[in-house]
């Protein structure tokens, strides 16, 4: 155990390094071949964010473990959502830009619907894949599309901030050698991280799809915590909710299509995806809408209670994956009083908010 736990400590650190090695090279070589920054911005570092999902996936499909390449996905699009954005917000107040709730937020959540519609036959095929990845391919496009409609104001912040990071590596060898280095560290990481879970998982006498949906999704997110985090501290608050959004559909049309593709049968769904995580991520998303609507801003509060619903979909996994006696009534507690409560308040909240929103336009 000591060893795979110190295998599991290199690889996290590998898929981060190499993560951000993977940004940092393939960002600045973009934007020497004269790629706007604001297009890198929307499309680079975005998928940079996700590649250790991607790589993760992947090596568990090519490993034979396809229950962490599903638990992966849909666990690390719920830790993305309660415990980035819960712990982000405890910081400070994130500001919710009008384009996230717009936009972003319903081609999340249709995203999420639509992983739903496709492992309705209890598999995720290649042509599913395919098709995810078209989509991606296509929301790319429409995202570099619409970032040529931006504003002069908002494409010279890009720059600026872009310029500000100039330096050591602004040499297009120093760029390759990073991309390089970068996807070797993701490759080297995701197999570690994959054999030591793999070990884990047998030693805790827990199954694979417990792992993929709690440690190894929390592992594969830390470019998103890092990234949000230090966001809110520098005081850029809005950076912080759209990193979180985007990263969770790269992760479903990505990852999942990637995945998908390179395994020759296909991904099967566990049962207990299909009963109850899957439901969780679609909630989850769909909760991100009153939510943002209500005062456009996630306060402490709202942070607080979404850390709260990650610590309990964590224990809920323990004592399911333990069977304890004590799950019968926590599953009531949790569907009989805690969500109805947690939906009325966010329903007056939204109509408290759209009330006092008439009201000063009156």
């Amino acid at each position: 155990m000591l060893i795979h736990s110190l295998f599991f400590v290199l690889g996290l650190a590998a898929l981060i390094v190499g993560a951000e090695a993977l940004v940092r090279g393939a960002s600045k070589l973009a934007l020497s071949l004269g790629v706007s920054s604001l297009v890198v911005g929307l499309t680079v570092v975005a998928f940079g964010t996700s590649s250790p999902e991607v790589a993760v996936s992947v090596g568990a499909v090519m490993n034979g473990t396809t229950d962490i390449a599903i638990g992966n996905v849909v666990g690390s699009n719920i830790f993305n959502v309660l415990a980035i954005l819960g712990l982000s917000a405890v910081i400070a107040p994130l500001v919710v830009h009008s384009q996230l709730i717009r936009q972003e937020v319903p081609i999340m959540i249709g995203a999420s619907v639509l992983m739903l519609v496709l492992v309705l036959d209890g598999r995720l095929g290649r042509t599913d894949g395919a098709l995810l990845l078209a989509l991606l391919i296509g929301y790319t496009a429409y995202l570099i599309r619409q970032s040529r409609a931006e504003t002069k104001e908002i494409r010279d912040e890009y720059e600026a901030s872009m310029s500000r990071r100039k330096g050591w590596d602004s040499h297009w060898a120093v760029q390759l050698l990073l991309i390089g280095i970068g996807l070797a560290l993701l490759v080297v990481g995701s197999e570690w991280l994959v054999d030591s879970a793999v070990a884990f998982a047998r030693a805790l006498g827990v199954s694979d799809l417990i792992i993929g949906l709690t440690i190894i999704a929390a592992g594969t997110s830390m470019p998103e915590v890092a990234t949000s985090v230090l966001a809110v501290l520098r005081g850029e608050r809005d950076i912080a909710v759209g990193n979180v959004i985007g990263s969770n559909t790269f992760n479903l049309l990505g990852a999942l299509g990637i995945s998908s593709l390179v395994s020759a049968q296909g991904l099967p769904i566990a049962p207990a995806i299909m009963n109850f995580d899957i439901w969780v991520m679609i909630a989850v998303a769909l909760a991100c809408l009153p939510v943002f609507l209500a005062g456009r801003e996630i306060g402490r509060g709202k942070g607080l209670l979404f850390l709260g619903y990650y610590v309990a979909y964590v224990a809920y996994l323990v004592l399911d994956a333990q069977g304890h006696d004590a799950l019968p009534a926590y599953s009531r507690i949790m569907i009989g009083f805690v969500l109805p409560i947690t939906i009325v308040t966010l329903v007056a909240m939204l109509l408290r908010d759209q009330a006092k929103a008439a009201a000063g336009r009156d």
